[in-house]
Order: structure tokens, then C-alpha cells, then sequence
């Protein structure tokens, strides 16, 4: 199982395109939970943070070995995703890797996610 919670930044002036694509991903809920299960993601989650002058998305995930890398898909929803990534998130800036501490999943619940 992987576990990860990684801070990207947003480039400068594009916080109203972040606007229209967290909110593209919650219109388009069912399709984009259809997707998770080629790359065998059990939990995703985007966090967002205003620090300074600088936007931040943090991207928390739960995920199985051998699932699908999003950049792999043909789902129209992944293509929509991966081109508000491109659009949005600045590649000067190196996502950042939090480091994963505890993890705390009840067996029963760990025993599905396989």
C-alpha cells in the first residue's frame, strides 16, 4: 500500500482555473471515482492552501501496488484532469513530499485494500 501527501504549487494568476477544475471534479464525481479503480486508489483527496503570496494543492492518497498511473489513462475525465495539472501547477516548483509518520487503518479495513 502507498500512502502519500504531496504539495504542489499553483502557478501565479491561475487560481480561478483551480476554481473551475476542483469544481469540474465534484460535477463530475462519478466518473472520476470510475477511474480510481484502474489505478487502484482507495482514498484521494486535494487540499488546498493560501500561504503568503503563493497557492498550494495537496494531493492525499491512498493507493494499492500496480495500479494504473493517471498519465496511462484514455478516460476522458483523466485527459480533462491531466490538462488542468498542465495549465495549473507549476513545474519550476518541485512537488514536496510529506513524510508519512503513523498510519492508522483498522485491519478490517486494511485486509480490502489489496
Amino acid at each position: 500500500m502507498n500512502i502519500e501527501l504531496t504539495r504542489f504549487r499553483v502557478k501565479q494568476g491561475k487560481s480561478e482555473k483551480v476554481d473551475e477544475w476542483l469544481q469540474f471534479l465534484n460535477d463530475h464525481m462519478k466518473d472520476v471515482l470510475l477511474t480510481l479503480e484502474s489505478e487502484k486508489m482507495y482514498v484521494e483527496t486535494i487540499f488546498r492552501e493560501h500561504l503568503n503570496s503563493d497557492e498550494y494543492l495537496y494531493w492525499y492518497s491512498v493507493q494499492g501496488e500496480g495500479g494504473q498511473d493517471v498519465e496511462q489513462s484514455e478516460h476522458w475525465i483523466d485527459e480533462k484532469h491531466m490538462a488542468f495539472w498542465a495549465e495549473c501547477i507549476d513545474e519550476t516548483f518541485p512537488g514536496v513530499d510529506l513524510t508519512t509518520e503513523v498510519v492508522m487503518i483498522p485491519d478490517r479495513i486494511r485486509s480490502l485494500m489489496k
